[in-house]
């Protein structure tokens, strides 16, 4: 299949510039680079407020944050050593460029200004998903008991404008999804394919990403019994390899999504592949599904709903399913009081990367499906295969370093990029996070 030009004209870019990605920039087999050095002051106020500028906190706080923090890598075995010291190579290790500043937003924001200091460069890590890692494993030890009853002190509740009403979620889309198409396909692998592969040996090479996000795919179509002349429905369309896989299958696809970047490069990628008759790809909230279909896949679209709406999406599925009808999903789980904190809780990923978003628990899924009339019929977890997948994505990003810059994202959103994979990569390692493939039917008869 031909490969369309990728475009995009965003606010991280020049206004109206439109680029394709060099055939050379596209292996994965470079060896990643180093993040770029960042000073505070390099970042833009307008574009980083809370990262050019320290937040306000006093010497007292800070000296706590500092204690805390050293002692608690001193539990997990992990050093920090300040620039110039010498390296211990026998422990995963964070070196301090401005140890002030970092222990000062942590004091103030907790593990919100954790990432916002490695945005504006006051540390580094030879290895930041090891770092990370050992971080998510003992998340819970990370600050002692009796303090934990003051989180408020550092820790905020978050923004009601990122609730996900309809135009709440376009505008939460939009901020992630139309970044860059061309942004995107600097890092995945040539199906663009933005989920948990499936692979069939570790450790994984970026060679077999694509196969194993076609074995990913074709598992879930499988589970949805998604053949010749089956009506699927696809709630979240992405760049549209499941809707193109599907409809080779001779399904006839209807597929929703809400960024018009990527629904503009998933229909040119379809046409190209002469199947735009079987796929009608729409600009439309899920909340608005016409008709009644065989199959309703969705993969990894229940985390961008928000947890206010779950009832809803659930709803909106079973509506939308014809008798005897099958819903496979694929999503990303966390354990039900880790995800009950961090409903409540602005966080580094709600704030820089999917602002409005909320990874449910096991728990809630069954609540809320069986409320809405549906009942589980398989459950399967895969979140080693979701480590290796961002490990290879957060290494042909780096890798992919000059590409990036001449899309016009500056360095402060390199790093931004660069923590959120390695951060989600140690979700996964730790088994914080899981990533699981379900099947879905009617539990009770219309």
């Amino acid at each position: 299949m031909t490969r369309p030009t990728l475009t995009s004209h965003t606010t991280f870019q020049p206004a109206g510039r439109t680029s394709g990605i060099p055939p050379q920039t596209i292996p994965g087999s470079k060896p990643p680079a180093a993040a770029p050095t960042v000073r505070r002051e390099h970042a833009i106020a307008e574009r980083w407020p809370d990262v050019a500028q320290l937040p306000s906190a006093g010497p007292a706080r800070t000296a706590i944050a500092r204690l805390l923090v050293t002692r608690a890598l001193d539990r997990l075995g992990l050093t920090a050593r300040t620039t110039g010291a010498p390296t211990d190579t026998a422990c995963p290790q964070l070196t301090l460029h401005d140890p002030v500043a970092f222990h000062r937003r942590i004091g103030r924001h907790g593990l919100i200004g954790f990432g916002e200091s490695y945005m504006a460069g006051e540390w580094d890590s030879d290895d930041l998903a090891d770092v990370l890692t050992v971080l998510a494993r003992h998340v819970e030890d990370l600050v002692p008991a009796p303090l934990r009853r003051l989180r408020g002190l550092w820790v905020s509740a978050r923004p009601t404008t990122d609730r996900n009403t309809r135009d709440g979620a376009r505008t939460n889309i939009q901020r992630h999804y139309d970044l860059s198409n061309d942004l995107f396909a600097a890092f995945l692998d040539p199906t663009l394919t933005y989920s948990s592969a499936l692979f069939t040996a570790f450790p994984a090479r970026f060679e077999s990403l694509a196969s194993a996000q076609h074995r990913k795919i074709d598992r879930l179509l499988d589970l949805a019994a998604v053949g010749q002349g089956t009506r699927l429905l696809e709630i979240g369309t992405g760049w549209g390899e499941l809707a193109l896989r599907a409809a080779a299958r001779g399904a006839r696809v209807t597929t929703l999504t809400l960024s018009a970047e990527q629904a503009a490069l998933a229909r040119e990628r379809i046409a190209a592949a002469g199947l735009a008759e079987r796929v009608d790809v729409q600009l439309r909230d899920y909340r608005d599904i016409e008709g009644l279909h065989d199959a309703v896949i969705s993969v990894e679209m229940i985390e961008a709903v928000g947890a206010d709406y779950w009832p809803t999406y659930f709803t909106a599925l079973r509506r939308a399913l014809a008798p005897a009808g099958r819903i496979a999903l694929q999503t990303i789980t966390m354990g039900h009081q880790h995800m009950l904190h961090t409903a409540a809780t602005h966080t580094f990923i709600s704030k820089y990367v999917f602002p409005g978003g909320l990874i449910p628990s096991r728990e809630a899924i069954a609540e809320h499906s069986a409320a809405a009339g549906l009942r589980t019929l398989a459950d399967e977890g895969f979140g080693d295969h979701y480590a290796e997948t961002l490990r290879l994505w957060r290494e042909r990003f780096t890798a992919n370093r000059p590409t990036v810059t001449a899309l016009g994202f500056d360095p402060v959103f390199q790093r931004m990029w660069e923590f959120y994979l390695a951060y989600s990569e140690a979700g996964f390692r730790s088994r914080y996070l899981d990533v699981r493939q379900l099947l879905l039917t009617e539990g009770t008869h219309r």
